[in-house]
């Protein structure tokens, strides 16, 4: 590989080891998300968690993550991106530890915390330190794919390698893996990554830092937990409660010669625009995984394993997409790959929506890959195009902005969208025959299609492995009329959540190519060799 031409601007050896470098941190960073899932088990029998401690130990990474991710990526404009990368790696590195040999549930609780307040400056850092490296467009394009692949490999990874040390060792090895990808980090980052921060550095106004955690955490609390118990009006006062907050956040941002969140970003319109897409296709993706997982389980009786397996095809074409994604920006230009691939990831969820319906698996999962292949080149396309159109001495907010949007989309898409199939599973079963159940089986049965499966387990009816043995074995009549619709409620309710996602994000492909042709975005100053 050459060194970087200083005619071209283009990266050399150093600048791609570097990028290496950075996505072994990134995919720690998304491991962390989702391999403690399978180490639940082993945590309940050692330290006998309450249910409120155990839902703690589980959320409180990604809630520390979603609080701290701006005030990570202004800190890092502030006094260097390397430098806050470093000390969050070093602080990742002693929380890993802190967890791995947590004696109480309090003190796990803690440990995951600090974690996800660490974890909080890989995203914004490493992204920011991306575009710095990289000056040619069409190498950030690609930087930006290897660096989406690090985030989809940890979380395809993140349960298998977790199963796997759960099989040998203490569940605190789940943890300890995070700390030699840390020194590493910590020997070969000062060599490999220059520094970079803003020419009017100033300290952090700490008023601020309070005021946009006390509007992210509340607001995502209440996200979670309507994703999780359904809506309720309870979850609306921590959301309210958070938007309130919000609102003096923004106020003060107006007032302060260096804010922690610079609003003129927003009266970028290709970065708005982008924003906007961003935080959608989030939304979408999110809200329908969150449906396919439980479709392929609750309604076509797959066991978690099973399930998993089924959807490994699908989660390899993310990740080659992920690779991949910037060939399309290249070739075709990041406006037209954005409005293409919004068309594709319509067309995708379309395809969901009618194989959702008639229950067809196959359908489900095909439909599944052709959203990759819209979703991913538009999430990271609107990406680069979020950080390139901020100013260089903004680009580590302009990060974190993108990744808390990221959060708040997937956030908002899980709740909303589980919500609005809640309401029409219910709708559909009011009037559903529970012959033979007890008030308390029937309302169950009515509610939600976790209900009716339990009920079902409980007399006897049916299980989630045996579903297709029984019925062929039994014939169909061994299932309820009940259970069967409740699963044909569920398949209808996410084949609307599906619909009426195809039609917002050709919708939304329409908008997006307004303001992109309002911002006169030059098509030709990011095509490859400019």
């Amino acid at each position: 590989m050459k060194a970087p031409s200083q005619d071209t601007g283009l990266a050399g050896r150093r600048e791609w080891i570097g990028l290496c470098v950075l996505s072994i941190a990134c995919l720690i960073y998304s491991m962390d998300l989702s391999i403690l899932f399978l180490a639940t088990p082993a945590i309940v029998a050692d330290l006998d968690p309450s249910a409120s401690e155990l839902l703690w130990i589980n959320d409180i990474y990604g809630f520390m993550v979603a609080g701290f991710l701006v005030t990570m990526g202004t800190l890092g404009d502030r006094i260097g991106r390397r430098r806050v990368l470093l000390i969050g790696a070093f602080a990742f590195g002693v929380a890993s530890a802190l967890a791995a040999f947590s004696a109480t549930a309090e003190q796990l609780i803690a440990a995951r915390a600090l974690l996800g307040i660490a974890g909080a400056t890989i995203a914004p850092s490493t992204l920011s330190l991306i575009v710095n490296l990289f000056k040619n467009e069409a190498e950030r394009n690609r930087a930006i794919g290897v660096w989406g692949t690090a985030f989809s490999v940890g979380g395809l990874i993140g349960p298998l390698l977790g199963g796997f040390l759960l099989q040998y060792f203490h569940w605190g090895a789940v943890f300890l893996i995070n700390i030699p990808a840390m020194l590493v980090l910590l020997v070969v980052a000062p060599i490999l990554l220059p520094e970079y921060k803003s020419p009017d550095g100033t300290r952090l106004d700490l008023a601020s830092v309070l005021l946009s955690l006390a509007t992210v955490l509340p607001v995502i609390y209440g996200l979670k937990h309507m994703a999780a118990d359904g809506f309720q009006l309870k979850h609306l006062l921590p959301i309210a409660a958070g938007l309130a907050v919000g609102w003096l956040f923004i106020r003060r941002q107006e007032t302060l010669s260096h804010p922690l969140i610079d609003l003129k970003l927003f009266r970028i319109p290709a970065f708005t625009a982008s924003l906007l897409v961003n935080l959608a296709g989030m939304f979408f993706v999110f809200g329908v995984f969150l449906y396919q997982n439980l479709f392929l389980q609750f309604v076509l009786g797959l066991s978690p394993l099973a399930a998993a397996l089924w959807s490994v095809p699908s989660s390899l074409v993310f990740t080659v997409m992920s690779l991949q994604a910037y060939r399309f920006t290249n070739r075709f230009g990041p406006v037209r790959t954005v409005l293409l691939g919004l068309v594709v990831n319509a067309v995708g969820t379309l395809a969901m929506a009618i194989a959702a319906y008639y229950e067809n698996i196959y359908g489900v999962l095909g439909a599944n890959m052709i959203i990759a292949l819209g979703f991913v080149p538009v999430v990271l396309t609107t990406t680069g195009l979020i950080v390139g159109t901020a100013p260089p001495e903004r680009s580590g907010s302009a990060s974190a902005i993108s990744e808390t949007s990221a959060e708040f989309g997937g956030a908002l898409g899980v709740a909303l969208l589980g919500s609005l199939g809640t309401l029409i599973y219910r709708w559909l079963m009011a009037g559903a025959n529970v012959a033979g159940l007890d008030p308390a089986q029937a309302a169950a049965v009515r509610t939600t299609i976790g209900g009716a499966i339990e009920t079902a387990t409980a007399l006897g009816a049916t299980t989630l492995a045996d579903k297709a043995m029984a019925e062929t074995a039994l014939g169909a009549a061994a299932a309820p009329a009940w259970l069967e619709a409740a699963r044909q409620s569920f398949s209808t309710g996410f084949a609307v959540c599906c619909l009426l996602a195809a039609v917002t994000l050709l919708a939304l492909a329409a908008v997006a190519r307004e303001i992109y042709a309002r911002a006169h975005l030059d098509e030709k100053a990011l095509a490859p060799g400019h």
